[in-house]
């Protein structure tokens, strides 16, 4: 099993700054790629940035210059370093585990956490 939980999320003015973390729990060691996927009101649920195990990186063309996916091992914790956030940044930040072929469950989510970016 594992488990993925969000925290960071809360209300900005736009052109400021936040980062959200998300800590993984259980079997971490199964995990092959970490990403991060947002779902704002009346939208479908769209990917933010991915980062694999070698620690190669890569984002929607909506965030590139602007948002920093990281992790840190030694915590087991993936990192959205959000900058210059703008009022269509708004959504639910959801954090995203692949085990690949680790398993019968190729995916993990976390509960979510709530970015809200004023004009």
């Amino acid at each position: 099993q594992v488990q993925l939980v969000e925290s960071g999320g809360g209300l900005v003015q736009a052109g400021g700054s936040l980062r959200l973390s998300c800590a993984a729990s259980g079997n971490i060691f199964a995990i092959n790629a970490n990403a991060w996927y947002r779902q704002g009101p009346g939208k479908q649920r769209e990917w933010v940035a991915s980062i694999n195990g070698g620690g190669m990186t890569n984002y929607a063309d909506s965030v590139k210059g602007r948002f920093i996916i990281s992790k840190d091992n030694a915590k087991n914790t993936v990192y959205l370093q959000m900058n210059s956030l703008e009022p269509e940044d708004t959504a639910v930040y959801y954090c995203n585990a692949d085990l690949l072929d680790w398993g019968p469950q190729r995916y993990y989510w976390g509960q979510g956490t709530q970015v809200t970016v004023s004009s």
